[in-house]
Formats: structure tokens, C-alpha cells, sequence
């Protein structure tokens, strides 16, 4: 209990020291995280089902040759599609965003430096290193977070990519 305390206490001054923006990043990756899980739990768990009634819908189908019913099995593939994909966009920009948001922690801690540079020149070692680990600590959160979702977002697509193939195949023509 005394470690998970001092964890706690550690993983706590380190948002401290990263200031807002590290609690801007650790927001935006909450929300990617959350994306991320949602998708998989859809993917994985609600998609299946959904696909089965797709399937059973078109089998119960009489015709399925004529234009019509190909526009409509056109239809039906690109509904799976579009509700495979949902979210996927915006986890993708949350990736390319949190770096984005580290570079800007990194530009405030550069700021501070040269503030403390400027008023008490270069015999302030420790005031310069306060500002230099802002701008440290929020570039690290920001590519870790990014590469944490990077991995999980590529197999998401891979995944949905190839369950629209899949259905698209099994709503073949007959």
C-alpha cells in the first residue's frame, strides 16, 4: 500500500511540473483510450451479431441479382462500413494531436527558461532547469501517449478493414 501511495504521489508531481498542457495531453489521451476501447468492444463483441441479421437480411432476399438489389447490397456494405469506422478519424487526430501538444508544452518550458535567462541571467541553474523540465516532461507525455494509440489504431483498421471485406463477400451475388 505504501508503494501505490508513493506511486501515486510521484505520477502527481509529475503533472505538477509538466503544468497545464501535460494535463491537456493526459485528457486527450483519456479520450483516445476511450475511442480506442469502445472500438474494440464494437469490433469484437456488437459487430458480429449485427453482421449475422446483415447476412440473414440479404439470404431472405428473393432476388438478388437485378441492379436494384445489387444498390442495395451496395447500401448495406457501405452502413457496415461507416459504423466499423465510426471514431476511427478522431483517434487517428488525437495520434497526430498529442505530439502536437508536447511541442507546445516544450515551447512554454523554453519560455520559462529564457524568462529566468533573462532576469537573473545565467547563474540561475535552477530556475532554468525547472523550465527545461516542463518542456522535457510534456514532449515525453505527448509522444507516449501518441505511440501508445498509434499501435492499437493501425490493427483497429487493418481489423475493420477486412470485416467490411468480409461482408461485402458474403453478401455475394448468388
Amino acid at each position: 500500500m505504501d508503494a501505490l501511495t508513493n506511486n501515486l504521489f510521484n505520477i502527481g508531481l509529475l503533472l505538477e511540473s509538466g503544468g497545464t498542457v501535460l494535463w491537456l495531453i493526459l485528457l486527450a489521451s483519456f479520450v483516445m483510450w476511450t475511442l480506442i476501447i469502445e472500438r474494440y468492444l464494437y469490433v469484437y463483441i456488437s459487430h458480429p451479431s449485427q453482421v449475422k441479421e446483415i447476412i440473414a437480411e440479404w439470404q431472405q432476399r428473393s432476388d438478388r441479382k437485378s441492379w436494384y438489389a445489387q444498390q442495395i447490397r451496395h447500401g448495406m456494405i457501405a452502413e457496415n462500413s461507416i459504423s466499423l469506422r465510426r471514431y476511427l478519424m478522431t483517434i487517428k487526430t488525437l495520434i497526430v494531436a498529442l505530439p502536437m501538444l508536447g511541442l507546445l508544452g516544450t515551447v512554454g518550458g523554453m519560455i520559462q527558461t529564457f524568462d529566468v535567462l533573462t532576469v537573473f541571467g545565467t547563474g540561475n541553474a535552477r530556475g532554468m532547469a525547472g523550465g527545461i523540465s516542463v518542456a522535457l516532461i510534456t514532449t515525453m507525455g505527448g509522444l507516449l501517449a501518441a505511440l501508445s494509440g498509434m499501435y492499437f489504431s493501425t490493427q483497429l483498421e487493418q481489423k475493420v478493414a477486412r470485416s467490411v471485406d468480409n461482408v461485402a463477400d458474403a453478401l455475394r451475388r448468388d
